[in-house]
């Protein structure tokens, strides 16, 4: 039975899963919104918000571990310095998850996760996204600029397979 067994495997190793965690809560305290696929973001909506609460405490204990976790010093202090003062007067719920509609190339549900306390960016702003597996047709549409002028120009149309035989019959009576 899986009674209590809150954690997401997301189809990786824990080491893996736990580098994906710490760096997605660190795009959403620089960005203060990420957008990712709805299962990341239910797996980034607890480890966030245990983060927040470190910073709400501010000591330098909270410092330290909020630092083992993320491994990043000035994400963390911007955490501690400009995130968790705005969550003060909250007790929990510091996130906030909206659902999106399914991604272009492989239908995956998508979602941005985001503190609720902070000011939502402006719609020119920067939106940190996952990136999605490359495919081999990226790399043809990277090179399909500099082909523009060969693409433009017109190509005699082929003749089919049958007006050819009939030709060459022709040609050797």
């Amino acid at each position: 039975m899986r009674h209590r067994r809150k954690t997401v495997k997301l189809g990786r190793s824990q080491a893996h899963r736990d580098a994906l965690l710490a760096n997605q809560v660190v795009s959403l305290i620089e960005h203060s919104r990420i957008k990712t696929t709805l299962a990341k973001a239910k797996a980034v909506r607890p480890f966030a918000e245990k983060l927040l609460t470190l910073g709400k405490r501010g000591d330098l204990h909270a410092r330290r571990l909020a630092i083992s976790y993320l491994g990043q010093k000035e994400a963390v202090k911007k955490l501690f310095e400009e995130v968790a003062p705005r969550a003060a007067a909250r007790n929990g719920g510091y996130t906030r998850i909206v659902k999106l509609g399914p991604r272009q190339s492989d239908s995956a549900p998508m979602a941005y996760i985001e503190w609720v306390d902070l000011p939502a960016p402006a719609e020119d702003a920067v939106v940190v996204e996952d990136a999605k597996p490359a495919k081999k047709s990226a790399a043809k549409k990277a090179a399909a600029p500099a082909d523009e002028a060969a693409a433009e120009a017109p190509k005699p149309a082929k003749k089919p397979a049958a007006r050819k035989k009939a030709d060459k019959a022709e040609g050797e009576e």
